[in-house]
């Protein structure tokens, strides 16, 4: 925490705003408007698995159709494809960021089109922080008038070029789970820079009332929006952000300057106009085999590591969906490593984590 969340929690209890509505969540909101800039509309809501349900549900996505989605990325991704009984359809990555590779996307778009099926969105994901190809994913979306879902729920505090994610889509989310870079204990947003879609996706997450003195309900709602105990939480934590940011990114700079020397172990490496807020620390080594013993000798120590995600068309739910794959994401599953990131890590915690992984790889 970084100090004033806890005054903005009192302030709602001694308002009585406990409810999902109030001025935590207001101010949260603006709060987030004012980081990501670019005129954008915010909606916080519960999570940020419920923001891709609702960005679907208000792009038009309904049952029966298909919607793209980065293979390599983690379930809640592509989850909402599923509440609303549409079909997924994965694609691969490529090296330079890990995330969706825009000739694959072109690739998947033409064929499902040849088979009579033009998908209806894309789900495309900043994973670990570290930006998509943002001009050469909206250039084949464009190309086939298809909305993008831009998955920024790692990605908060990363920047493109100079604009920070979430403002690249057609509607982007982002999400304040216990374990991203801030939280809200369990929270999300959906991201816009349409005031109407942001108005729409509000009527949603509060049970689709219709505006009559009884409850009235001409449409399926959801109970998705966030307390004003929770915003309060969040209104803290957008005031520290940055120096968030900066810890992360200095963790990785730390595993870096310590381990770059070392030819078993390979760093992702921001391209140019890139700017990660390095939520999580990852590294690729040569084999599973010395990834897994780097692991099992930090866990040896007590010490939580854990591997990269395992791709989307590799998870047994979703193995059957079609897929576009290169091999990209199975093998960064096989090789990769997720290392220590939290931004409370100290000099101490970190070369404590250095020095187990030197003592394997010097073995």
């Amino acid at each position: 925490m970084g100090g004033h969340e806890q005054n903005y929690v009192e302030e709602a209890f001694r308002t009585n705003w406990i409810a999902p509505l109030g001025p935590n969540v207001d101010l949260f909101e603006q709060a987030i408007q004012n980081y990501v800039k670019q005129d954008v509309h915010v909606a916080a809501l519960s999570t940020g698995t419920a923001a891709i349900h609702l960005g679907l549900e208000l792009l038009g996505v309904s049952k029966g159709d298909e919607v793209l989605c980065q293979s390599f990325t983690f379930s809640a991704s592509a989850n909402p494809i599923m509440y609303l009984g549409a079909t997924p359809v994965f694609v691969d990555s490529e090296i330079s960021t890990w995330n969706m590779c825009p000739v694959l996307l072109r690739e998947a778009i033409v064929d499902r089109i040849s088979k009579g099926k033009k998908p209806k969105a894309i789900v495309a994901v900043h994973l670990y922080g570290m930006p998509y190809q943002v001009m050469e994913i909206r250039a084949v979306a464009d190309e086939f008038e298809i909305p993008i879902v831009e998955d920024s729920a790692e990605a908060l505090g990363s920047s493109y070029k100079g604009n920070n994610c979430s403002s690249f889509g057609d509607i982007g989310i982002l999400s304040f789970n216990g374990n991203k870079i801030i939280t809200t204990s369990g929270g999300g947003a959906l991201v816009t820079k349409n005031g109407d879609i942001k108005q729409k996706a509000v009527f949603l997450a509060t049970q689709a009332r219709d505006n009559a003195p009884h409850y009235q309900h001409s449409h399926v709602g959801y109970n998705y929006r966030m307390s004003n105990v929770l915003a309060g939480i969040g209104r803290g934590q957008m005031e520290v952000l940055d120096d968030r940011v900066a810890a992360r990114r200095s963790n990785f700079d730390f595993y870096k300057s310590s381990l770059d020397n070392f030819e078993e172990v390979e760093f992702l490496n921001e391209p140019d106009g890139f700017f990660s807020n390095r939520w999580l620390s990852c590294i690729l080594t040569p084999t599973y085999e010395i990834r897994e013993t780097i692991r099992l000798a930090l866990l040896e120590e007590d010490i939580e590591s854990r591997p990269l995600w395992k791709p989307m068309h590799c998870q047994p739910i979703f193995e059957k969906f079609p897929n576009y794959v290169n091999g990209i994401s199975e093998e960064l599953f096989q090789r990769g490593l997720c290392l220590p990131s939290g931004s409370n890590l100290n000099s101490t915690d970190l070369e404590r984590v250095v020095t187990i992984i030197i003592k394997e790889l010097t073995r």
